[in-house]
This record gives structure tokens, sequence and C-alpha cells, in this order.
């Protein structure tokens, strides 16, 4: 190349333009230099925007509004996701009958009426009969077993898998511990007081009760007070000391029974609309999990506590009849119980493919506990008039 070539190359007119070029490359550059922003959006910044946004979300619950104890979860759940998010995110809860009838929440969570839900799974067993497995097995696991198989042991990858086609997500939802076996106006001394006990037991533990003689009949909590007092039923199972006083059961009936063979770790369930979590950024998804975490944790404290003082009232203020269930009443109750697991197992493919997965767990855990849990307590009432810490 010439030099002649060479200079009509680098024309004035051209080293202008790259000189324009190069000033305005110098001072895009500058300028993000100093004010710390980019000329050009980002992955960053289209985050950064994301996370501006404010959602708003409904939550319909199978509870009265601001009920004690069973709705707390619920509330407590939304107040979280509010903190955590620093009010990008709200949750409004509406009580039963407020948005939906109580045992309409899982087909209005599913079909996006509602963002969430909060209630029990066994309520579903006639549309999803795998789902009582995820509130109560009667005779099953307690709270703290049943947690364990959710969060470590599949349950909870279970859970979501059978809820797949409804468009649901289901988080644990809180738990009442060991409840009660419930309210009753006839003293059961033998299986043949069970006979044509009209009960208030819904779940598994329903087809259970029926199985032994009794019937069952499904009565939403707002009515069980008014069920039991005009004879409609004759017995009820509600939750424990806590809820059942704030319902004042004892009013209605005479006698109060236990252990809780039916829910002996009674598990409640948050569920969310799967699209309603998927359109939501990372961060505030991560906050709704947290939030359904510490709100199901939270509500196995609360009952924890206040069951205690709840049922020295029952006993001592208002002269509730506490009694166990006799041992022959309980083996009746155990044996309808295999009978109609057996039947569901059978019947229905995802309930056989769960159950493998909670009698695993069960089988492992009732072993350690017997050597820890129920070890240590049988131990401290051996010790206990020599202890320090005594009963009030």
């Amino acid at each position: 190349m010439s030099v002649t070539d060479t200079e009509k190359r680098w024309s004035p007119a051209i080293i202008l333009a790259l000189v324009a070029a190069l000033l305005l490359v110098l001072g895009l550059w500058t300028y993000e230099r100093m004010s710390g922003h980019s000329a050009q959006p980002n992955a960053d910044q289209t985050t950064v925007a994301s996370s501006t946004q404010r959602v708003k979300w409904k939550m319909v619950t199978t509870w009265p509004k601001n009920f004690p104890g069973l709705g707390s979860a619920a509330e407590t759940f939304a107040r979280l996701v509010d903190e955590m998010s620093n009010g990008r995110m709200t949750v409004h809860v509406y009580g039963a009958g407020e948005l939906v009838p109580p045992f309409e929440v899982f087909d209005a969570v599913s079909q996006g009426v509602a963002d969430a839900g909060h209630g029990a799974a066994y309520y579903w067993k006639g549309k999803v009969p795998a789902s009582v497995f995820f509130t109560a097995v009667p005779f099953g696991m307690t709270a703290q077993e049943m947690n364990g198989w959710f969060h470590y042991g599949g349950g909870i990858e279970l859970w979501r898998e059978l809820y797949e086609p409804f468009n649901l997500v289901p988080f644990s939802g809180g738990s009442t511990g060991v409840q009660m076996a419930g309210w009753f106006n006839k003293e059961l001394n033998s299986p043949e007081d069970l006979v044509g006990l009209k009960m208030r037991i819904p779940g598994l533990a329903g087809e259970v009760f029926a199985r032994a003689g009794g019937s069952s009949v499904r009565i939403a909590g707002g009515e069980l007070y008014t069920s039991l007092e005009t004879g409609v039923i004759d017995a009820a199972e509600w939750v424990g000391p806590f809820n059942d006083l704030t319902l004042g059961l004892h009013q209605v009936a005479k006698y109060y029974y236990y252990p809780g063979w039916h829910e002996p770790g009674a598990m409640l369930e948050i569920i969310i609309n799967k699209t309603s979590l998927e359109t939501l950024p990372p961060d505030l998804q991560a906050i709704v999990t947290a939030a359904a975490r510490a709100a199901n944790q939270d509500m196995l404290d609360e009952f924890t506590a206040r069951n205690n003082t709840a049922l020295k009232e029952l006993v001592d203020v208002h002269g509730v009849e506490l009694r166990r269930l006799p041992d022959s009443v309980l083996q009746a109750l155990a044996k309808a119980s295999n009978e109609v697991l057996g039947e569901l197992i059978a019947s229905d493919p995802m309930a056989a493919k769960i159950y493998e997965s909670f009698a695993h767990f069960y089988g492992n855990v009732r072993d350690y506990h017997q050597i820890s849990e129920r070890a240590y307590i049988n131990a401290r009432e051996v010790v206990a008039d020599e202890l320090l810490i005594q009963s009030p």
C-alpha cells in the first residue's frame, strides 16, 4: 500500500469522525464512573426494577376471622410477609364465609379466586383421597414427627406432587400437637358405646369412627356449639383445651375424653396458587417460604403454651369431667383404622406411594422415640417427687 493510498484513507473527515466517537465513549465512561449508573440496562437493573413492585394477595381460610389458635397461622403468615418484604407484599386474610365458604378454600385457590389459603388437607379427601396423610393418620405420627417427615423425610415433595394437578403448592401450616379425643354427652365404657353415636369427626378418622359403629358428621367449627346443644350430634372433636374453651364446648357437653387417637399431630396447611407464586420475584418467593415455615412452628408453640392453662380452667373452674378412653375402645378404633387405611392404599396408587414413605419414616422415628422422648418422659415421672421443679 502506497503513502498516497494511506493518505486517502485517513482523510480529515474520517479523522474527525473517529475523534468524535472516542470523545463520546470517554464521556459515557466518565459518567458511569462518577454517577455509579450504567448507560445501558443490565440484569442487575432488571432485578432492581422487579424488586420494587407491590404485590397484594388474597388469602382465604376455613376458620372464622381472627379465630384464636387455628386461625393464628394465617394471620402470622400475612404479618411476616408484610414485615420481611418491608411492605412490598401484603396478604389480606379473609375468614370463612367472607370471600368463599369454609370448605371451598381448596377450589378457590386452585382456580385463582384467591392466591393463598389456610385449612386442613383432610378436608379435601373427597376430591384428593390421599390428602389425609398430610393432616393426620389415626394412631400415626406426632407433630414433631410429622414436621420431620415433611421437611427432611420426603413428605413435602410427595404433597406437592399430589397437589400439582390442581395448580397448588402446599406448605405445612401449623400444628395443634396431640389433640383431645373429644366432647361426649354419653359415657364410653366399651366399644359397644360407639354404636349409633353421632360425632363430628372429619378426615380418615371419620371413616374409622363409622367403621367402629358410630356415625361421622361433617360440621364446620362455627356450628359445633349449636349442634351439640340441640342434639344434632352426640359428640364432637375439635382440637384441644385452648380452642375448645374458646368455643365454649364445655357448656354443652359433659365428658372430655383423651387421648387424641385420631389426630396425634394434626397438621394444617398453607396452600398457594402455583401461578401466583411463580410470578413473584425470587426474593418474595423466598419470603413466602420462610413466612410459612415460621407460622408453622409458631402455632405449635402457642398451643403447647396455652393448652396447659386452658385445661386447668376447664377442670378446676368449669368442672369438666376428664376421662381417658378405655383400652378396649382404643383397640376397637385401632382395628377399624387398619381396615380403613388398608382399603385406601389398595384403591389409590398415590395413597400407596405416600403411605410407603410415611410408614418408613414412622417406623424409624417411633423406634428412636422409644429411647428418647418416651424414655425421658417416663424417667421424669419416676423421679418427679424428688425434683426441685414441681407441678403447681
